[in-house]
């Protein structure tokens, strides 16, 4: 017999303005005021939540019972999540499983992270690193130059396969940088909203051939967070359901990923186009319909491949795609109206609940001077090498 499923409805969100490394506050205090901010959002008390689900990737065991004590001692379960850049959409995912099978409901999703300067590394050297069979790969296929920050090489050397196959200009690349910091100057929350033209992006230092500095998303402390619930629960406490939930998955890799051919399937392209698949097929939608996406950015290359990835253009169209603006305001999708992870930051673990926020400021037609009009279908895509990806469709109803 088959479970019964129940709706399930984002009724708060909450994230605090990002920063760079060294200009926060401690992990503890960033994420109980994003917690804070989702209860008021939700007009909850926090002893109405029945399970905390907190994400984060630099930090230690039970770092989310220090933040959510902050916020209250209710004695819920609280279960600490860490699945790379991917960390945030997971603990959402999770808390969105919960409601959805009727366990609680209501669940809390935190994601925060207090990061340092520099390029991502791991914590510990005297252990095997959950990337190397990645990191193989990549070598394997393109080399490795030691000097290089690792994660650049990845989704570079994914640009380079891309433009080795359809012939895209370095510069189409380099659009996406501009596009994003012109949406983020109007949120008041990213990390970097001075708009730069395309000649300040290709002028910036090479990082990775085609990625330039102003391509690369930068290290980023902040934390968001976002409440679930069941249509019971909203109707007992009188709630805000205008968004909903219509269908969630996440995905891992298969073998194929490390086929060695092909960087895109090494950082998660295959991931991506299966849990999407999964997801319009379960909400009964396309991509046609869906109206604004905030996508994982991490770097412009992701983002043009992603493009494909999610369905939203066909494959090798990406750059006309790019060309023809159908990525910003008047075209056929807004892509990353927040300035996404390139110009609002990526706090690794808050960043998936930080694009949550997004799309529900949106839908709710919240988001001020970044408002998309009319916007009823939003698509979030959140991915993490290692991998996990995990992909949200979200309604207003």
């Amino acid at each position: 017999m088959n479970p019964q499923h129940h709706a399930v409805y984002v009724v708060g969100v909450g994230m605090i303005q990002f920063s760079k490394p060294g200009a926060s506050e401690p992990y503890d205090i960033m994420g109980a005021r994003a917690v804070r901010l989702a209860l008021d959002d939700a007009r909850l008390n926090y002893d109405l939540v029945d399970q905390a689900y907190v994400g984060y990737v630099y930090g230690d065991s039970t770092a989310g019972q220090a933040a959510l004590y902050r916020v209250g001692m209710s004695g819920i379960p609280v279960v600490n999540v860490n699945n790379n850049c991917a960390t945030g959409s997971s603990a959402l995912y999770l808390a969105r499983q919960a409601v959805e099978s009727g366990a609680v409901e209501c669940a809390l999703a935190l994601g925060m992270d207090q990061m340092v300067p520099g390029a991502l590394k791991g914590a510990f050297e005297d252990r095997p690193s959950p990337l190397q069979r990645f990191a193989d790969t990549m070598a394997e296929h393109q080399g490795y130059e030691p000097q290089t920050p690792r994660a650049a090489q990845f989704f570079g050397g994914a640009g380079r396969d891309y433009m080795a196959q359809y012939g895209t200009k370095p510069e189409t690349f380099g659009r996406i940088s501009v596009k994003a910091r012109r949406h983020a100057a109007h949120n008041p929350l990213a990390v970097f909203r001075q708009e730069l033209s395309l000649e300040e992006v290709m002028a910036s230092p090479k990082v990775f051939e085609p990625l330039t500095r102003y391509q690369c998303c930068p290290p980023t402390c902040g934390a968001a967070a976002a409440i679930v619930c069941s249509s019971d629960f909203a109707r007992k406490h009188g709630i805000d359901t205008r968004v909903a939930i219509a269908a969630q998955a996440m995905t891992t890799d298969r073998p194929d990923s490390f086929a060695g051919d092909d960087m895109r399937k090494l950082v998660g392209y295959d991931m991506t186009a299966r849990a999407v698949a999964s997801v319009y097929q379960r909400a009964g939608v396309g991509p046609e319909d869906v109206d604004v996406v905030e996508l994982h950015d991490c770097f412009t290359a992701n983002e043009l491949i992603s493009y494909e990835a999610l369905g939203l253009t066909p494959p090798g169209t990406a750059e006309q795609f790019v060309l023809d603006g159908d990525n910003t305001y008047g075209g056929r999708y807004v892509v990353n109206p927040s300035g996404g992870l390139l110009s609002k930051g990526h706090p690794l673990g808050a960043t998936g609940l930080a694009q949550c926020a997004e799309l529900v400021w949106q839908l709710r037609g919240q988001a001020e001077g970044r408002q998309v009009e009319h916007a009823r279908v939003a698509l979030q895509h959140n991915l993490g090498l290692g991998g996990a990806c995990v992909v949200t469709l979200y309604q207003r109803v």
